[in-house]
C-alpha cells in the first residue's frame, strides 16, 4: 500500500480533480451504506472505513449507516454455550438467542462503529429500530422445501419505517449508524435482515445511493469478471442461468427493490479494498457492481 506521503503532487491533484464534479453532484444527498464483511472486523479496514464516512459527511453527503453482525453474534452464543441454527440461510431465533442479538447489535457491535467514528472526527449517534418504534416489523416465515409457513422465531420483514427519527438526526449534523432490529405490534423485538433494512431505508430516505459493502469484488460472471451497470432484466438472467444463486440471492433482491423504488443507483462493493466506499463514489472507474432501477435510455 502506498502512503500519502509518497504519492507525487501531480498525482495528489489529479485525484482530487477527478473527484471534485461528484463532490458537487452529491453534496446535500443521502448515501445509505450497509456495512459489513471484513470491512467490521480487520483493524486497518474498520479505520478507513471510518475515516471515508466523515469525509463524507464533510464535503456535505449524509452517510447514514445499517450494520450487520452475524460473526459476533456466533462468538457471544458460542460463550453461552448455544449454537446457532440456520434455515434457508436465516438464524432461528428463539428468546435468548433474539436477547443475546440485541445486545451484540444493538449494544457491542453499534458502539463500537459510533466510537470510531467520533474518534476520527465525525458526530455519530447509535439507534435500533426500537428507539422511537423508528422500524416497525412482523415475523417473518420461510418457506422450505418440506412445507410453507415455517416459524424460526423472532426473525422479522421490515412493516414500515418512519424516517423523521433518521432525518432530525441528519439535520443536526449527526450520522445515524442503525442496528437492523425491528419492533413488533406487542412491543417485541425483531432480528431482521441488514441487508432489507439497509433497503428499505434508503427507499424511504429518497437515498442518492445504496453502498452494500461485502467480502466479495461485486456481481461477477461465469468467467470471474465483474459485471457493471446492471440492470433487473439483466439480473434476471444471471438468476435464470445459475450465476447468482445462494446467499447472493437477498442482497441481489434488495439492491433491486430500492433501485426500482427511488434508489437512483445501488452499488456492492468490496469492503476488503481500502477506502472502498471514496473509490466508488468519487472515481470514474468505482470498484464495484452498480445495479439501476431501469434499463438505460
Amino acid at each position: 500500500m502506498i502512503e500519502a506521503e509518497h504519492i507525487p503532487p501531480g498525482v495528489k491533484a489529479s485525484i482530487l480533480a477527478e473527484a471534485l464534479p461528484y463532490i458537487r453532484r452529491f453534496s446535500g444527498s443521502t448515501i445509505v451504506i450497509k456495512y459489513g464483511g471484513n470491512a467490521m472486523t480487520e483493524p486497518h479496514l474498520k479505520e478507513g472505513f471510518a475515516k471515508d464516512v466523515v469525509l463524507l459527511k464533510l464535503v456535505g453527503i449524509n452517510p447514514v449507516i445499517v450494520h450487520g453482525g452475524g460473526p459476533q453474534i456466533n462468538d457471544m452464543l458460542n460463550k453461552v454455550g448455544k449454537e446457532g441454527t440456520f434455515v434457508q440461510g436465516m438464524r432461528v431465533t428463539d428468546g435468548e438467542t433474539m436477547d443475546i442479538v440485541e445486545m451484540v447489535l444493538g449494544g457491542h457491535v453499534n458502539k463500537d462503529i459510533v466510537s470510531l467514528l467520533n474518534q476520527n472526527g465525525g458526530k455519530a449517534v447509535g439507534i435500533t429500530g426500537r428507539d422511537s418504534h423508528f422500524i416497525k416489523a412482523k415475523k417473518l416465515f420461510i418457506n422450505t422445501p418440506e412445507r410453507n409457513g415455517v416459524d424460526i422465531g423472532q426473525v422479522g420483514v421490515v412493516e414500515s419505517i418512519d424516517c423523521s427519527l433518521i432525518k432530525g438526526m441528519v439535520e443536526r449534523g449527526y450520522i445515524p449508524v442503525v442496528a437492523p432490529i425491528g419492533v413488533g405490534r406487542q412491543g417485541e423485538a425483531f432480528n431482521i435482515n441488514a441487508d432489507l433494512v439497509a433497503g428499505k431505508l434508503a427507499e424511504e430516505l429518497n437515498a442518492e445511493k445504496l453502498v452494500m459493502m461485502t467480502n466479495i469484488t461485486g456481481v461477477m460472471d461465469k468467467e470471474g469478471n465483474l459485471l457493471t451497470n446492471l440492470t433487473p432484466r439483466r439480473i434476471d438472467d444471471l438468476v435464470a442461468d445459475g450465476t447468482l444463486y445462494g446467499g447472493m440471492l437477498p442482497k441481489i433482491s434488495s439492491a433491486i427493490e430500492a433501485a426500482t423504488n427511488g434508489v437512483k443507483a445501488v452499488h456492492i462493493i468490496d469492503g476488503r479494498v481500502l477506502n472502498a466506499l471514496l473509490l466508488e463514489i468519487f472515481t470514474d472507474k468505482g470498484i464495484g457492481s452498480m445495479i439501476l432501477g431501469k434499463e438505460p435510455d
